[in-house]
């Protein structure tokens, strides 16, 4: 019964160890990796790592604060009763894995795991009277953005999706035409964030654009 209760706990370290606690935020925000404890002792040394290479981003020990990272510069605050960490300005390329390592009369490690959502372009909507209309009561609507990267574009007629349009690359133009009545002042084009592993969230950050 002992060697089973020490396997499950040996088990849920290791699993705590490697998923740690995972946050979201949006590109030029703040975030807090906060320690969850109330104070660090005196004597301990307090690492911050970075990324699948663990490079060293912050530092205390003893008076002394380090920030060797230049990726990270003027971005970093250390709480000194804590250890806490807080990244500010944060951009997409600070997404990514992040470990706390506290060593002193003994060692402990808490890991954070970054997502970084950029902010949506706006949405351009224009109105063509002339082009290919069915009859002279309908007009098209092509709705367009420039500079994304996955990103879902779409047209919805309230909750209902009317056509949509994908894209994986980085920085390219996007754009969706529809066909609707002259009168129709009801259609709303959506561009929103692809969900993948990195980026579960599709309605995480969504630009919206009512046709006048």
């Amino acid at each position: 019964m002992v060697c089973a209760f020490v396997f499950f706990w040996l088990c849920w370290w290791h699993l705590t160890g490697v998923f740690g606690e995972s946050l979201s935020v949006m590109e030029g925000d703040s975030v807090l990796l906060h320690n969850n404890v109330t104070a660090i002792h005196e004597d301990d040394d307090i690492l911050w790592k970075f990324g699948a290479e663990n490079s060293l981003i912050a530092q205390i020990s003893k008076e002394n604060q380090i920030f060797p990272d230049r990726r990270f510069r003027d971005r970093l605050k250390l709480d000194r009763q804590t250890g806490s960490l807080t990244i500010t300005n944060i951009t997409t390329q600070h997404a990514g894995r992040y470990e706390l390592e506290i060593s002193g009369k003994k060692l402990s490690t808490k890991t954070f795991s970054v997502t970084v959502y950029a902010h949506l372009p706006i949405l351009n909507i224009t109105r063509d009277f002339s082009k290919n209309s069915t009859s002279s009561s309908y007009c098209s609507l092509l709705c367009s953005v420039v500079n994304v990267g996955h990103v879902t574009l779409s047209w919805y007629k309230g909750h209902s999706l009317l056509s949509s349009i994908s894209v994986s690359d980085l920085s390219i133009s996007l754009s969706l035409p529809l066909e609707v009545e002259y009168q129709d002042k009801t259609p709303t084009a959506v561009c929103s964030t692809i969900p993948s592993a990195t980026r579960p969230h599709i309605w995480t950050s969504v630009n919206s654009v009512r046709h006048i």
